[in-house]
């Protein structure tokens, strides 16, 4: 091979991996600009709050959610859920509209022992007028197993992730009955557990990821530069040896 081609070779390389870093990069960015849109639509509390009825007609939209609920029996257990660096579940339970629509309503966070023993929950009863932020349910990551498996406790179960259509079977709903966001309850209710309205749990905020994203675009601006001195080097190599030929 001569040394054209190995020159040739070398800058499509640096161009290739420079381009994947710089991809790495943008996703960074697609991200950052995802978290914070999302922050920015942050409803302040109690401000047009809206219905249940209301929130489905928009279900993409952050709203601060005020209706009167009927709680249904049956409780999910959210597994692998941190809080200040200590392992828990999130307590889930559906509660009904008046016009018939059900809601995954977040109850709060609960510890688990060492021994990962379920803890034994209160279920929630009757009708109560509730209010808190409608939002995305927690990432469910990587689906691996089924999402759902019973515990000790009757009408309880114990969830990987929160998908829906199964917990909707679990509870003798349709499978499209259960609303496609969850009901966060505001923390100043006085039912459930310890709980926030933190939109970005146990993930990356924003600026996490535009740092991220400047180093990988860092990274790839290194490549070419190495790529360039090398390049440069070798030239200067070949032009000594040149001009040392009698």
């Amino acid at each position: 091979m001569t040394r054209q081609h190995t020159g040739f070779l070398g800058w499509l390389l640096a161009l290739v991996v420079a381009g994947v870093f710089c991809g790495f990069g943008a996703w960074q960015l697609q991200r950052m600009h995802q978290k914070q849109a999302m922050l920015e639509q942050v409803p302040a509390n109690g401000t047009a709050a809206v219905t249940l009825d209301q929130a489905l007609r928009t279900p993409q939209a952050l709203h601060w959610l005020r209706d009167r609920l009927q709680f249904l029996p049956g409780t999910v257990l959210l597994d692998n859920q941190l809080r200040d660096g200590r392992a828990g579940v999130k307590v889930y339970q559906a509660a009904r509209a008046v016009e018939g629509a059900a809601v995954l309503v977040d109850l709060g966070w609960l510890p688990l022992p060492a021994d990962r023993q379920m803890p034994t929950v209160v279920p929630q009863q009757g009708a109560q007028v509730l209010e808190g932020l409608w939002a995305p349910a927690p990432s469910s990551g990587l689906t691996l197993g089924p999402p759902l498996s019973a515990t000790p406790q009757a009408q309880t179960w114990l969830a990987t992730r929160l998908e829906l259509p199964a917990i909707a079977q679990q509870l003798g709903l349709p499978p499209d009955g259960l609303a496609p966001r969850v009901l966060r309850l505001d923390p100043a209710l006085s039912l459930g557990y310890t709980r926030d309205l933190e939109l970005l749990p146990n993930t990356l905020p924003p600026s996490r990821h535009l740092g991220y994203a400047v180093q990988w675009f860092g990274m790839a601006l290194a490549v070419l530069a190495i790529a360039g001195i090398l390049h440069w080097r070798r030239r200067a190599r070949r032009a000594r040896q040149g001009g040392g030929n009698p």
